[in-house]
């Protein structure tokens, strides 16, 4: 799963273990520590081949308009838009399979959303309380979230005003699954934190310069901050880690199916591969082609709405290499 550790080098992202058994995304760079492609395998577990339905917990406050792009994001997996689409990005996803031939699911609805405006475990979080969370947004009443242990997938997303162990100092984000003491069942969920105001420069790559380092590149070559397509740094980059996190759970979401490496304690996913890659070119201190819109705004993916996004590329199973539907060869 993902597990992002920050700001080891320059511009790769790196998603390591951070805490026992989890992992998660980072959006800061790293070099030296991508794990080799070469040794992605498949160690036998599933992949998840259901239908998936998505369930947000918002936790904290919200604005509005950054819920509604998120929104737009999620909904942009298994509905057409114009090439390169993001439901185009998700096809790379698909192209892994468990044991018994099933692929990777090609139906990604949002079947519900629950409001944790009263921040029910208080504004400081540690990875333990995000079960909790989970577990409160299912039993409160009088309008619980689905518990969903065929279909269900749980986003816990953290807004500006929460605080949570690690956040900026040693992950964006990260994945897992639930424990049936704690929530009942086994779920996979992930939880991904806003990072406009806490931490831009760690967790909203390439939307801002890393604390204490040039400007990352833009997709033009140049040493711009890149433009976000939303207009908001947080919310945005917040999308790429979203579909991080997705990619990874969907292909190794018992930390038992594809990931690199002999340690599943840190397993080196196919999001991990492809850390800080969003075009042709992409790699070192470069994120690769990409477009821009009218307005000057970069993006690689196009959504529902007119709504554009920039998400980073996955590790394709057949071309053996990143890739993403934007790509120029």
């Amino acid at each position: 799963m993902d597990n992002a550790l920050l700001l080891l080098s320059f511009f790769c992202f790196n998603l390591g273990l951070s805490w026992s058994l989890n992992t998660g995304s980072n959006q800061a760079v790293n070099s030296g520590g991508t794990p080799d492609p070469d040794k992605l395998e498949y160690h036998m577990g599933p992949v998840l081949a259901s239908p998936l339905k998505l369930y947000i917990i918002w936790y904290g406050n919200w604005n509005q308009t950054h819920q509604d792009t998120i929104r737009d994001f999620l909904s942009s997996f298994s509905s057409p838009a114009p090439r390169p689409s993001v439901a185009e990005w998700w096809s790379t996803v698909r192209l892994y399979t468990d044991q018994t031939g099933s692929n990777v699911t090609d139906s990604i609805t949002l079947s519900g959303e629950f409001f944790d405006t009263k921040l029910s475990h208080g504004p400081r979080l540690n990875r333990m309380l995000m079960q909790a969370i989970i577990k409160n947004a299912v039993t409160s009443q009088p309008k619980p979230l689905l518990l969903d242990p065929r279909n269900g997938y749980y986003l816990v997303l953290t807004s500006a005003d929460v605080m949570v162990d690690e956040f900026c100092r040693a992950v964006c984000a990260y994945h897992y699954f639930t424990f049936p003491a704690t929530v009942g069942v086994i779920v996979p969920y992930a939880w991904v934190g806003y990072s406009g105001t806490q931490c831009p420069g760690m967790c909203a790559y390439p939307f801002a310069s890393p604390m204490g380092m040039s400007p990352p590149p833009s997709g033009e070559g140049g040493s711009t901050v890149m433009r976000p397509p939303n207009g908001d740094v947080g919310v945005d980059g917040m999308i790429s880690v979203i579909a991080h996190e997705l990619a990874e759970s969907a292909t190794d979401p018992l930390v038992n199916a594809w990931y690199a490496g002999n340690n599943p304690i840190a397993p080196g996913e196919i999001g991990d591969l492809c850390l800080g890659v969003y075009g042709s070119g992409g790699g070192g201190a470069y994120v690769g082609q990409v477009s821009k819109d009218a307005a000057g705004n970069d993006y690689n993916l196009n959504g529902i709405k007119g709504r554009k996004f920039m998400v980073q590329w996955v590790w394709d199973l057949v071309k053996k290499r990143c890739f993403g539907p934007n790509a120029k060869e």
